[in-house]
């Protein structure tokens, strides 16, 4: 135990009062009222155990301090982007070991909650964190809503009477509710690559709420040993809207530099409605289409995307003003060779990252995250995490995270519709999950299987649920024949000043109002029958507010949608079906509700997407229009000459038929880049494998085509090792018909040998092969499945672009192999020249 008393033990702000006192184990600290009815509102065990030694036993106390932090917050999203000034009153108080290591307990009092951390200050080298007896007496609380714990966070959360808990493991954030109607919600924050993430392990035996680290021993240094254990006080409101976790976090970091490039928004994203749709341009450019009529900002493309063709969707996007995000997988992205794919993205022009699959609260992993965040805001990409651990504050220290998965989301709808999302988990959210930080869902899932929740449930999540850019679940298609749905999707805003809590329980519905301008808009969300809810409308402001209302339609068993407007006073009440819901528009009396139009598209640079070779130095010299500005892959350079042209210059070694995307941009109408691309190509020499050229454009039936490998279905790098009629063959191109790619040749191609068949893979099946140069076909070969492959020795002398084609002979698609095919070429001279 602690062998002195405190000198000072309290802690006070807000009428509360933190009270730091000695046990016969080691410490507790106490939250209650400053005066009056002794009201304890939370009771925290402490402790933790360093090098093999629990501090908070046989320590002594050495000295107090207390300091009032004052720091001011500037969103760039999330519940509030206001700039706002935030006070937390902070006591650190430092104790001896038995063997003289000092150390500290460091405790945050805000208005809406309280957080504390430990810290050994002048540790001589590394030791261990083995151990932490954080925890939370549950005796005063009668209710719990949890997660059963899992590293990504995707389990249903369900409400439960603390009595009828099990021990176990859960995730944060966990939402208490005393006897006397109070809540408080456990979460921690300030995490990064020093620490591991922490879970609460529940002892239902003993009555507490351990916080548990991933780790079970992680190494430090000197400093903080643990992030900041947070527990957020009040009301369901005070609970609701209280950014404490961000406030926690370290302010911005120096690298983001001016944040205006971080654009919060709308996304169009198809993978959910079409799982193949990423490996398809066309089908890209109709999600922009429709996002453009819909006045949205973003564009997500998910697995399945290939680089011949993202910067082309990039400069179709930005016409409209419309950013693009591309989806990838963590580990291709792990470490500094890896990591440099951010910048050749970026260097097209891509505005974000969605990156999946990181399912771990390790140490390791969270210096991963250090690296990631790090390199995006370096570069200026924004950044989704899916598969991924929960908010924790970075949104304030990085502002370019707009979103995090973490979540039960839609998707579970397409992987496991046996286990369909429920009302009751939905409805949980607002007052659990979607506290600590940004939650990416993707909402407003109409097309869902086996849903249960009605159509104004599925759109009011769309204000209910709070993400830096909200990626809409369902096809475009599906929301233009919606005509009630797509009007409001239209008027949603991009991001939001305030939030605010008009009513509801865990357990009943939620409503949540958003205000951006002069607009508040509300989404409501309610589990159980049909009924009508009541909306006070007294924390908008007093007076009359007009009102439009999209609500279930009556009689449709929750299926329909209908809308009302209304001028209200005080207070609306509105029908919702079954597991319904509803979304408004409110603003004082006399405001324009509706303000959204399609975006009408402006013109990108004029580059006529131009090929342009190198010279025998490695150079080119680009024309652009006065004002606009090149974006470099990496290590590639350039310098404006006199005459206003750009000198380019490519790095060394580039590989015959290399290419680099020269992006070119100039600031568009919605303030963000309107993008064209130059492809400047390594000329072709000697001989090199059809498979190590790169494309300069395609379309394919079945997903991206292949290299080295059959076509294999919708994925990227689904394949086989090509095999046709039993032969098998190392290198090549696999496509599925139709399907047609080009490839620059640039007049210094010779020969083209290879041999294309029909893939075993496709038995059954017949299509035609197509060899064309600039527009003239050179040869057409009918294929059939179980045949031998065609050999073939072309002459593509003078030819400045080649075409590979496939037609279908038969109903069902053939996989169709251009196989252990070369390209000979003879050498470049030193000038270039570009074709169109």
């Amino acid at each position: 135990m602690v062998t002195d008393t405190l000198p000072i033990t309290r802690l006070t702000t807000n009428g509360r009062a933190a009270t730091i006192e000695p046990t016969p184990t080691g410490l507790r600290l106490a939250l209650g009222n400053v005066h009056g009815d002794d009201t304890v509102r939370l009771r925290l065990r402490l402790g933790v155990t360093v090098g093999g030694t629990p501090l908070a036993q046989d320590s002594v106390f050495v000295r107090s301090s207390i300091r009032t932090i004052v720091e001011e917050l500037t969103p760039v999203s999330g519940k509030s982007t206001i700039r706002s000034q935030r006070r937390h009153e902070e006591l650190t108080a430092t104790f001896a070991s038995a063997s003289g290591l000092e150390w500290q307990l460091v405790v945050r009092l805000a208005e809406d909650g309280l957080a504390l951390r430990y810290v050994v200050p002048d540790l001589q080298g590394l030791s261990t964190r083995d151990a932490e007896a954080t925890a939370i007496e549950l005796d005063d609380f009668d209710r719990a809503w949890m997660l059963a714990y899992q590293t990504w966070y995707e389990t249903p959360r369900f409400g439960q009477d603390v009595s009828l808990l099990s021990s176990g493991a859960y995730g944060f954030p966990v939402l208490l509710r005393s006897a006397d109607d109070g809540y408080v919600l456990v979460t921690e924050a300030g995490i990064d690559g020093r620490f591991s993430g922490s879970h609460a392990s529940l002892d239902a035996g003993a009555g507490t709420l351990t916080f548990q680290a991933a780790d079970s021993t992680a190494e430090i240094a000197r400093g903080a040993v643990t992030p900041w254990r947070v527990f957020i006080l009040g009301t369901l409101a005070d609970v609701v809207e209280s950014r404490l976790v961000d406030e926690l976090a370290p302010p911005q970091h120096p690298s983001v530099g001016d944040p205006s490039w971080v654009r919060p928004g709308r996304a169009a994203w198809s993978w959910w409605s079409d799982f193949y749709s990423g490996a398809q341009l066309e089908r890209q450019k109709h999600f922009v289409d429709a996002a453009a009529r819909l006045g949205w900002e973003h564009l997500l493309i998910d697995c399945g995307w290939e680089e011949t063709w993202v910067p082309e969707i990039v400069s179709y996007a930005s016409r409209f003003g419309i950013q693009v995000h591309l989806w990838a997988v963590w580990h291709d992205l792990d470490g500094p060779e890896k990591l440099e794919r951010l910048a050749l993205w970026r260097s097209w022009g891509v505005a974000g990252i969605k990156v999946d699959f990181m399912e771990s609260e390790s140490k390791d992993r969270y210096r991963w995250y250090d690296s990631i965040l790090q390199e995006t805001a370096r570069l200026g990409l924004m950044v989704n995490f899916h598969g991924s651990v929960i908010p924790r504050g970075w949104a304030r220290t990085w502002p370019q995270v707009i979103g995090y998965e973490a979540i039960r989301g839609s998707e579970y709808y397409v992987f496991y519709n046996d286990t369909p999302l429920t009302a009751e988990h939905n409805v949980i959210q607002p007052f659990t999950r979607n506290i600590v930080g940004a939650m990416d869902y993707t909402p407003v899932a109409f097309g869902a299987p086996g849903r249960s929740t009605s159509d104004g449930h599925e759109l009011g999540l769309s204000v209910a649920y709070e993400c830096g850019i909200t990626h809409f679940a369902d096809s475009v298609d599906t929301y233009l024949a919606r005509p009630l749905a797509a009007r409001f999707l239209a008027e949603l805003a991009p991001s939001w000043d305030e939030t605010r809590l008009l009513s509801g329980t865990p357990d009943t519905e939620a409503v949540i109002a958003r205000r951006s301008g002069d607009r508040w808009f509300v989404g409501g969300i309610a589990t159980g029958g049909a009924r009508a809810i009541k909306v006070p409308l007294g924390r908008l402001g007093d007076g009359r507010f007009d009102v439009w209302t999209v609500t279930d339609a009556p009689g449709g068993a929750g299926r329909g949608l209908v809308d009302s407007r209304v001028v209200a006073e005080g207070s609306l009440t509105i029908p919702v079906a079954e597991n319904g819901g509803f979304a408004a528009v409110i603003a004082r009396e006399g405001t324009e509700l509706f303000r959204a139009g399609p975006v009408t598209p402006e013109e990108t640079p004029n580059t006529d997407d131009a090929v342009i070779e190198l010279d025998a130095h490695g150079r080119v010299v680009l024309d652009v229009e006065p004002g606009d500005s090149l974006r470099l892959p990496p290590r590639w350079r350039a310098a404006q000459q006199a005459d206003g042209r750009w000198a380019v210059q490519a790095p060394d070694r580039l590989t015959p038929g290399e290419l680099g995307i020269v992006a070119v941009e100039r600031t568009g109408r919605r303030g963000v880049p309107l993008v064209s691309h130059l492809r400047v190509i390594q000329p072709l020499a000697g001989t090199a494998p059809l498979s190590s050229l790169p494309m300069l454009s395609f379309t394919n039936e079945s997903g991206p085509v292949e290299r080295d490998q059959s076509n294999g279905g919708g994925n990227p790098r689904d394949g086989q090792r090509m095999s046709i009629a039993g032969d098998d063959h190392a290198t090549g191109l696999g496509v599925s018909s139709p399907s047609e790619l080009s490839i620059h040749l640039g007049a210094r191609a010779e020969r083209m040998l290879g041999v294309v068949g029909i893939d075993d893979e496709t038995p059954g099946t017949a299509a035609v092969a197509i060899v064309e140069v600039d527009g003239h076909e050179l040869a057409r070969f009918n294929l059939v499945s179980g045949q031998p492959a065609t050999p073939f020795d072309l002459d593509l002398s003078g030819g400045s672009k080649l075409v590979l084609r496939t037609e279908p002979r038969s109903d069902d698609t053939a996989h169709v192999d251009w196989a252990s095919t070369v390209l000979t070429s003879h050498h470049p001279t030193q000038s270039h020249n570009a074709d169109h």
